[in-house]
């Protein structure tokens, strides 16, 4: 009878320690931060004004280089009817919109380029991101969120702490 109330004592010992143990188990998140940020800036103002530069910037490159295999084309004629002085007029003014068009495309694409950092570096988009994360962080009992960008940090991750489509979904995307 003894080591019956031993055993249930040990037992109620063990279930109790097992209690706790069980409380103090981390849960942890992860997020395709590479994924969110995709999705935030598909649809934000920044974006699209990006690209409507940058379709701008290609039209008018198109449209210059479009008159320069015109003035090519009348510069072909002109030699061959021999005359060699209009040949001469139009290579010069080919040689004047080459140079315009290097200009203009080296210029837009600093401009393109500066504006592709600023869109990548934005704070508001970070503050919003850490403001969201916290908020499901809590709010889901998460110790850590962990992005999976940094693959060294995970060794192994169950799909089901994967909160990427939450935070995309409380980001409004």
């Amino acid at each position: 009878m003894k080591n019956i109330k031993k055993i249930s004592v040990l037992f109620a010992l063990f279930l109790i320690s097992s209690a706790s143990f069980a409380q103090q188990i981390t849960k942890f998140g992860v997020v395709d931060t590479a994924k969110v940020y995709n999705a935030y800036f598909r649809n934000s103002a920044p974006v699209r004004n990006y690209e409507k530069k940058r379709s701008e910037f290609q039209a008018e490159i198109n449209k210059q280089t479009e008159e320069l295999q015109r003035l090519q084309s009348r510069k072909v004629e002109y030699e061959k009817a021999g005359n060699e002085i209009q040949a001469q007029k139009i290579q010069a003014e080919i040689t004047k919109k080459t140079d315009f068009l290097t200009e203009y495309t080296n210029a837009k694409n600093v401009e393109l380029n500066s504006m592709q950092k600023s869109l990548e570096t934005s704070d508001a988009f970070y503050q919003k991101l850490y403001n969201t994360l916290a908020r499901i962080a809590e709010g889901g009992g998460y110790s850590m969120i962990l992005s999976l960008q940094q693959e060294n940090a995970i060794l192994w991750y169950s799909s089901s702490v994967d909160i990427t489509e939450q935070v995309i979904s409380e980001l409004g995307l």
